[in-house]
């Protein structure tokens, strides 16, 4: 005979759910009768209704969720039953052969079941990035896993009402939210600039290489706005900075903190080749060697080097300066567009004519500068290296210099055109003289 399982989740008692009629309790059933295989001809009622049961019970098929975590058997009396033996005894007929309707119920499934997901779920773990002087490392990130509650609840109330033994817990990976990957595509790099400098003079290096200690390793946020002597500081001894060559008052003079202005220079071109937008900058009051013109940052008490990051994503901004040179690099998310810039001169001043000095040897005390006005512009390209913008930075004017040679007693005539190293000068492409700054 062909038994018949269906399936209810909610708590329902061990005993007949299907009306009857007719018959007392106190009454027995016809004799030479069987349900599910037990002989309950001649018995009472209640007693017919117990042998059944405790055959049914003792054959009720368990249910197994398997799960990633491990398989998990849920048997009688946690899975229990209902059943019509009760309306089957009353009205069997001698000579009755029966198979009981059974229901399979689980009145505690969603309870457990959701312990079985939260036992097999795993939260994803986010990527993570460390950004120092040093640069960058970052920490890879971790898949989670999701299990199916709605899928494992309606596969387990068919499994029940139609016979089955074992469910699938459904489970699958997903991405946490930040991804190495993710994290990797925000940090590429945006621009970089180098200049080059004297490395043995070793106290302009010093101040050269602690300003850019200082400023590697920023994280500027979207829309936040740098500040270069914030943070570097003031050009003290007290804030390790050293006594070097400076320029000041269109003059070259000794000061704390020389060098510090090629620091400035070279992230103020940084900047610029990675979108930032420069908010403050000045140009020296003489024409420095190592960048064109207009395209140089004196910093000092009163002068700041700013700008903005425009981008809706941080930017990253490393440092290094060793031997002769110092480079800033900006890493960011690109905006596929490339930024160059271009100087002009404006105009060329002549020196004044050249001073000259009694002294025991022929010298060059200070070389001549001419003037120059010249202007500067960043240029926007696209991917394809269409021009889409010109737009200009700044217009400058750099004061002339009057040269001062210093000639022996026995000299008629001025040692036109040496230089002294000592003092830095070294023309380096037309018009760009001082190496200071």
């Amino acid at each position: 005979m062909k038994r018949i399982f269906t399936v209810a989740l909610t708590l329902l008692f061990a005993g007949s759910v299907f009306p009857f009629s007719g018959c007392a309790w106190g009454g027995r059933v016809k004799a030479d009768v069987t349900v599910e295989g037990v002989v309950v001809g001649g018995l009472t009622y209640a007693e017919a209704e117990r042998a059944v049961r405790e055959k049914i019970a003792g054959g009720l098929a368990p249910l197994t969720v398997c799960a990633p975590s491990g398989n998990v058997t849920f048997a009688y009396p946690e899975i229990s039953f209902t059943d019509d033996v009760s309306a089957l005894v009353r009205r069997a007929k001698r000579g009755d052969r029966l198979a009981a309707r059974i229901r399979r119920n689980w009145a505690e499934a969603e309870r457990r079941l959701e312990e079985i997901c939260a036992q097999n779920a795993r939260q994803a773990v986010n990527a993570e990035l460390t950004f120092s002087a040093k640069g960058f490392e970052y920490s890879a990130g971790e898949n989670g896993v999701r299990c199916d509650y709605n899928a494992l609840l309606s596969d387990t109330a068919r499994a029940l009402r139609e016979g089955g033994e074992t469910v699938m817990l459904r489970c699958g990976e997903y991405a946490p939210e930040i991804t190495e990957e993710s994290l990797r595509a925000r940090t590429q790099a945006l621009s970089e600039f180098t200049t080059y400098y004297d490395g043995d003079n070793r106290p302009r290096s010093h101040n050269i290489a602690l300003a850019a200690e200082r400023v590697s390793g920023t994280v500027l946020e979207p829309n936040a706005e740098f500040s270069f002597n914030a943070a570097v500081g003031k050009r003290t001894a007290e804030n390790g900075f050293e006594e070097a060559t400076v320029i000041q008052d269109g003059e070259f003079a000794k000061g704390i903190g020389g060098g510090v202005c090629q620091t400035s220079t070279t992230l103020f071109n940084a900047a610029l080749r990675a979108g930032m937008k420069i908010t403050e900058s000045r140009n020296h009051s003489l024409a420095i060697s190592y960048v064109p013109y207009s395209l140089d940052a004196m910093v000092s008490e009163y002068s700041d080097l700013k700008f903005v990051n425009p981008y809706a994503f941080p930017v990253y901004i490393l440092a290094r300066a060793e031997g002769d040179g110092v480079k800033f690099e900006f890493f960011g998310m690109p905006d596929g567009l490339r930024y160059e810039t271009e100087s002009r001169i404006l105009l060329r001043v002549k020196p004044p004519e050249a001073k000259i000095v009694e002294g025991e040897k022929n010298a060059v005390l200070r070389a001549e500068k001419e003037g120059i006005a010249s202007e500067s512009y960043l240029l926007v390209y696209n991917g394809d290296g269409k021009l889409l913008s010109r737009t200009l930075i700044r217009r400058d004017s750099y004061a002339a210099v009057q040269g001062i040679y210093q000639v022996a007693p026995s000299e008629e005539e001025p040692p036109a055109g040496e230089e002294d190293g000592d003092y830095g000068i070294s023309p380096h492409g037309e018009g760009e003289f001082e190496l200071f700054g």
